[in-house]
């Protein structure tokens, strides 16, 4: 949803271009003279600014100025009475992008503000084009802004064309693969092929075969030689997904691969060389395993050479915003549907949920909103009842309050609220505490006996073969 600021000091006038403006799907923000425009503009991004010309305090031609300091591609249409057109086409010499006489034709300032829109976001697809906004924020699909994204693109960038192993970590969901790839696309080997698989998505045996293929008479069934995966990475990348589950047998093999490029097939004699770059990625801590005995040191310590660390969504909330917008645009394109952006209480809802599932489950959600919303915009009512009741019971008690609207028929349900609240904090506890109910309640102040009450007072069940100290959500 594109966002326009409107300053005049007439409050009828502010008022009038506010609903205006938002019966035609823009999100408005309001200034009734240029200092307090000034300060809204620092605080937050604008698509474009409509304002008056004749001020008190500061006008339209000194807030015309400092909106081209701070923001020159924000378009900026001046208002202005019919003996003052000399002044708004001088302010057009100064960078303004057009003016308005009064009084004015509704669907004359409806065109003149889409056209101003429009040139914004051809100046912005220009700008892409050339590769700025790419190299600074986007890498092979990977959306981010925030400082740790930016530390992972700069990663990217640094070990992209290096020869040596990269880990990749980070919880379920955090596109582990997706950095896999940008490294792959962004290196010399990108004419070559990208193959990947997942160590923990089959039996022992199977994954054997598939990474190291099998001679003709090595199993029962094996009725031809095949080559396996690694073979046909050949001259390109190959991606060991979630390596902490491979098993200790093919952990063995994957050493030999690193260090010498060599492997022989299952059931056969010869020793096949390949020139591939080996990239893993592992949602577990991999020295744990080595402690534990289920990861091989050796093979643990080939593969810790470069780390690149995937923060999950909690930790870097300001890429949400971004995040959405992409998957808006991605499913309306699959869906042919035509949803102009997301209202400000439904991003706020998003942005305090606290996404278990990191990226991938907030495509899921955004492809659900997509498909299900009727209107224009995805409203917060439109959203998961998950999301909307932890948006309840997230932030400060005075945010809470202070967002609260007591008068007349307006009222809150504060059962429903506190219950969200303290399933919420209980989640975010068990989830911080790694499923244990004792280190959960030692974290939110409870006893043992307390916590497990109130995990049982809010839905939660025993897990088929628990820990004692375990509890899972039902369904």
């Amino acid at each position: 949803m594109e966002n326009i600021l409107v300053v005049d000091d007439e409050k009828s006038m502010r008022d009038f271009l506010r609903i205006m403006l938002e019966k035609e799907g823009y999100d408005v923000s309001t200034a009734e003279n240029g200092e307090e425009a000034l300060h809204l503009i620092r605080n937050e991004s604008f698509d474009l600014v409509l304002t008056d010309i004749k001020m008190p305090k500061s006008g339209g031609m000194d807030l015309l100025g400092a909106i081209k300091e701070f923001s020159p591609q924000t378009p900026v249409v001046l208002i202005t009475a019919y003996g003052t057109t000399e002044s708004a086409v001088e302010a057009m010499k100064r960078g303004a992008y057009d003016y308005i006489t009064k009084p004015f034709n509704v669907d004359e300032i409806k065109l003149v503000i889409q056209k101003g829109l429009e040139r914004k976001r051809l100046a912005e697809e220009n700008i892409f084009l050339k590769g700025e906004l790419r190299e600074k924020y986007v890498f092979s699909n990977i959306i981010g802004r925030s400082p740790e994204m930016l530390r992972v693109f700069d990663l990217i960038r640094k070990v992209a064309d290096a020869r040596t192993s990269v880990l990749i970590t980070g919880k379920s969901g955090t596109g582990k693969e997706l950095v896999a790839k940008a490294i792959h696309y962004n290196s010399r080997r990108r004419n070559g092929p990208f193959v990947s698989i997942s160590c923990g998505a089959m039996p022992e045996t199977l994954l054997e075969s598939e990474l190291f293929g099998y001679q003709k008479g090595a199993f029962t069934g094996a009725d031809a030689n095949k080559a396996g995966l690694l073979e046909m990475a050949d001259g390109g990348t190959f991606f060991l997904d979630e390596i902490g589950d491979a098993p200790l047998s093919v952990q063995v093999k994957l050493l030999r691969v690193l260090q010498e490029m060599e492997f022989k097939r299952v059931g056969g004699t010869k020793d096949i060389h390949v020139d591939v770059r080996i990239l893993a990625a592992t949602n577990r801590d991999l020295l744990e395993c080595v402690k534990n005995g289920t990861f091989r040191e050796d093979l643990y310590y080939r593969l810790n050479v470069i780390i690149i660390n995937l923060a999950p969504l909690s930790e870097r909330k300001e890429d949400i915003p971004h995040l959405v917008e992409h998957f808006i645009k991605k499913y309306c394109l699959s869906e042919g549907k035509e949803i102009k952006g997301i209202s400000k209480k439904a991003m706020a809802a998003l942005e305090g949920y606290h996404w278990p599932g990191n990226v991938r489950e907030l495509e899921n959600v955004i492809e659900r909103m997509v498909v299900l919303e009727a209107g224009q915009v995805i409203i917060e009512e439109s959203l998961p009842e998950n999301i909307r009741d932890a948006r309840l019971g997230s932030g400060s008690g005075q945010a809470i309050i202070e967002e609260a609207d007591l008068r007349g028929e307006n009222k809150i349900d504060l059962e429903k609220l506190l219950k969200s609240t303290e399933k919420n904090l209980i989640l975010k506890a068990m989830d911080s505490a790694g499923g244990s109910i004792k280190k959960a309640g030692e974290l939110l102040g409870l006893s043992f006996r307390s916590m497990r009450y109130k995990l049982h007072k809010h839905g939660f069940k025993k897990k088929t073969n628990p820990d004692p100290d375990e509890l899972e959500p039902k369904g």
